[in-house]
């Protein structure tokens, strides 16, 4: 279970206060996949960040009773001047996994080929982005966060296997996906919230939060 109690967060941008969460309290259960509609400034990606531990809220607490992955697209950790094969060996050490198999897990997710054995500071952020979802899926989760969908990738092999060890994975754990796409999240979530001038609203039905969504964003 994540959850979010009483919790405020807001950043000083040298004139004013911007406001990402005022005093938001909701609940994400495992085996509930939940999808987040927020639109662009409003915090997504901190919200996500302190959702993994990343950041820390102003006020209020922040309950994790399961393993929650880094967010998709999240480099930190990673180092640069070492290959992708020793990275994933080194963080498969970090969670208490064996590293033969979270390193052989990612060369194969990833088919990035010789590059695999190069210094992680050569790769395109195209490339960055294939390791990095591959050593999210390969580290086994309860819950993973996704920050506006798949990795871009221009390989459509990648794509593919990436996209259906996803799907299979909605069977046995959870998936939290914030995006300012409501099509971005049918493909993982049935419920939903909406983040929208600091405040989080809950629906039952992604549906019912994309109506509020387009209401407010689209007048």
């Amino acid at each position: 279970m994540l959850e979010f109690e009483n919790v405020s967060k807001s950043f000083w941008t040298g004139s004013h206060r911007k406001v990402i969460l005022d005093r938001v309290s909701f609940r994400v259960e495992l085996g509930r996949s939940i999808g987040i509609l927020a639109p662009n400034g409003t915090g997504k990606t901190t919200l996500i960040n302190m959702m993994a531990g990343l950041e820390k809220p102003d006020e209020g607490e922040i309950r994790r009773n399961c393993r929650i992955s880094f967010p998709l697209g999240f480099m930190g950790g990673v180092m640069t001047r070492v290959s992708a094969g020793e990275n994933a060996r080194y963080l498969a050490k970090l969670y208490g996994l064996d590293p033969d198999y979270v390193e052989s897990y990612c060369r194969w997710l990833c088919g990035l080929g010789e590059y695999f054995d190069q210094p992680m500071g050569t790769y395109s952020s195209g490339m960055r982005s294939r390791f990095s979802f591959a050593l999210m899926l390969a580290l086994d989760f309860d819950i993973y966060l996704i920050d506006e969908g798949m990795p871009g990738s221009a390989d459509v092999e990648f794509n593919r296997k990436a996209g259906e060890i996803l799907k299979e994975r909605l069977d046995t754990t959870t998936i939290i996906i914030v995006s300012h796409h409501p099509e971005t999240l049918k493909k993982f979530a049935s419920s939903a919230g909406v983040l929208m001038g600091g405040k989080m609203y809950m629906f039952d039905t992604l549906e019912e939060a994309r109506q509020l969504y387009d209401y407010e964003t689209q007048g």
